[in-house]
């Protein structure tokens, strides 16, 4: 009796894992070794370079002068595989990730707000009715079949707002966002961090509007079956131990009406 072939995509992941094993079991045994010396893997969505989790990378190395810090930048699902694939020990992503392989902890969460041109109207002030938003062009990252994302996050917010009808572009960046907003082009909900610098320089402003501003989890991941070397756990402990809130709040000078 002919027996069925495993399906290719069973072998990609049987795989993976095995190779994730392989190096999860290299990294154990130069942890004894080494104890909190050698390299910490992180993979970290580029806006979170804005918070204060760069002040405890800098407090883990000015304390473990012997470790270095391999990091890397993605966006969250990138950082999730990442992780996944064992080619970094810690990751910290937006919102949680539900995968039975990872654990994810939630160590702080950012706040998103409504960001406009320096020359908007509403730059600066206080909107207490969201509907003299309505004729603004909105813009949104893609959508993807995750709904715990930014697009569907805006995407609740605006229905929240009784804004679900306004005209919305899909830009598939956070940058090219702010440039076009920096232009006068649209709005958007962003995240805090992502804007910080612009805020500083005053070329990008905020809009206080209660019934759109929210708050985004930031969690850090690991292989639930991984294991981590002390340096890594120290630096787990670290991040998890404080909250990641942007180093000053962008928006502490604006302008109330």
């Amino acid at each position: 009796m002919e027996q069925c072939s495993p399906k290719p995509g069973v072998h990609f992941f049987r795989t993976r894992k095995r190779l994730a094993a392989l190096k999860d079991g290299t990294q154990a045994v130069q942890a004894l070794q080494e104890g909190d010396h050698g390299a910490v893997s992180l993979a970290i969505v580029g806006t979170l370079a804005g918070t204060t989790v760069v002040e405890q990378l800098r407090r883990f190395s000015a304390r473990h002068r012997n470790a270095r810090i391999e990091l890397r930048t993605a966006n969250s699902f990138e950082v999730s595989d990442m992780v996944r694939r064992g080619e970094v020990s810690l990751g910290l992503r937006y919102f949680a990730d539900p995968s039975p392989e990872l654990v994810s902890r939630q160590v702080s969460e950012e706040s998103i707000m409504v960001v406009c041109s320096a020359q908007h109207e509403w730059g600066g002030k206080r909107l207490r009715d969201p509907g003299r938003l309505r004729a603004d062009q909105w813009f949104s990252l893609p959508m993807t079949r995750h709904h715990d994302s930014f697009a569907h996050l805006v995407a609740r917010q605006l229905a929240s707002a009784g804004l679900d009808d306004v005209p919305l572009m899909t830009i598939d960046s956070m940058t090219a966002q702010k440039r076009l907003i920096e232009a006068g082009i649209g709005i958007s909900l962003l995240p805090e961090s992502s804007v910080h610098e612009e805020l500083r320089l005053g070329t990008l402003r905020t809009i206080d509007v209660s019934h759109l501003q929210t708050t985004v989890p930031i969690h850090v991941l690991y292989r639930k079956n991984g294991d981590l070397t002390r340096a890594s756990r120290t630096l787990l402990t670290l991040i998890a131990d404080v909250p990641v809130r942007p180093s000053s709040p962008a928006h502490r000078n604006r302008k109330r009406k």
